[in-house]
């Protein structure tokens, strides 16, 4: 039995990397430090029904505390590392800029220096598409520049990107760094767009819709999301001979270190998001169209074509399909 360490895994997506890892019969240790950056009760619930499988153990505390990936690394030397926990949230990033200096990278530093000490056979760490910044031109493929990050939330996790690839190359450690484009689905964080809005117009109050709805995303169903990082995990990067890189591999020339888009390779409108929203619910959302907010961008789109070389792999769940799942998970979660 493989050990996996899962860091936030109360969090959407590593709840659902835990419980798919637990299928797969693997022993997953969940770090998670609770925070209460949106409803505790909902992360709660989530680690409770990990916890009910014997495979499950639960560390409740922050990954940016000094020394506990370490203790952690020692006693459990996983084999396999998911590194989800972070301050997440582009708005909020704005605010409170610190909190993602120390979760993001303070939190990273410490799992980077634990692994070095104890290495497991590949690490997996989440960045964001927000990485590619201003980039103009889609969709994004992994080998463009991304060096002009729009938020203090999306340097971070660029800046998490450049750490883990000097550890890969320094101590030979095998490192997969995933981009996520605008993840959504059952069980999803409040701050999200989806959330809101479909809180909102359930209960007929009216939802901002900024840059008056000229935004588009690649809306990335959660269970397609996890599904291909179930299928990267066993496909290590390994540092390549001569330096010599196939093309359109994002594989470091130096280093066992690749960073893989994880996205559904279509840019929707944020109107039509929000249409197939209304059309679950069978009600009409009261707009409040608003400017651009500060740090984001108007748009994202994810070439997945190194995810389906590596693994045969692509995302594939429409936004209608995708969207009437997490409703009917919201209706039955409220009672609405």
């Amino acid at each position: 039995m493989r050990t996996a360490l899962v860091t936030g895994s109360a969090g959407f997506i590593g709840s659902f990397v835990c419980r798919r890892l637990l299928d797969d019969g693997f022993r997953v240790i969940g770090l998670d430090c609770l925070s209460d950056y949106y409803d505790v009760a909902l992360k709660e619930r989530r680690h409770a029904m990990l916890m009910q499988s014997e495979n499950f153990r639960a560390v409740i505390d922050k990954v940016e505390t000094l020394g506990l990936l370490m203790d952690l690394f020692a006693e459990e030397k996983p084999d396999v590392v998911i590194h989800l926990a972070a301050q997440a949230g582009v708005r909020y990033s704005i605010e409170n800029p610190r909190s993602y200096l120390e979760s993001n990278i303070i939190g990273t530093f410490e799992l980077l220096e634990a692994a070095r000490a104890y290495p497991p056979e590949h690490m997996l760490l989440a960045s964001t598409s927000s990485a590619f910044g201003a980039n103009t031109q889609m969709p994004y493929a992994e080998t463009d520049k991304a060096d002009h990050q729009m938020s203090f939330y999306a340097a971070t996790k660029k800046s998490t990107e450049n750490m883990a690839h000097s550890y890969a190359h320094l101590f030979d450690l095998p490192i997969t760094m995933f981009r996520f484009f605008t993840v959504y689905g059952p069980w999803g964080r409040p701050d999200m767009a989806l959330f809101k809005f479909t809180k909102a117009i359930l209960e007929d109050t009216p939802i901002d819709v900024y840059n008056h709805g000229d935004m588009k995303r690649d809306f990335t169903y959660v269970e397609d999301l996890v599904h291909a990082i179930r299928l990267l995990i066993d496909t290590p990067p390994v540092r390549p001979e001569n330096g010599i890189v196939p093309d359109g591999d994002s594989l470091s020339p130096v280093a066992p270190h690749r960073v893989v888009n994880i996205g559904n390779s279509d840019a929707v409108q944020l109107i039509a998001f929000i249409e197939a929203i209304e059309a679950v619910t069978g009600k009409t959302a009261k707009r409040n169209l608003m400017p651009m907010q500060a740090g984001d961008v108007p748009a994202t789109w994810a070439n997945a074509d190194l995810l389906k070389s590596l693994t045969g792999y692509t995302p594939k769940t429409a936004v209608p399909e995708g969207v009437a799942k997490f409703v009917e998970w919201y209706k039955d979660y409220y009672d609405v």
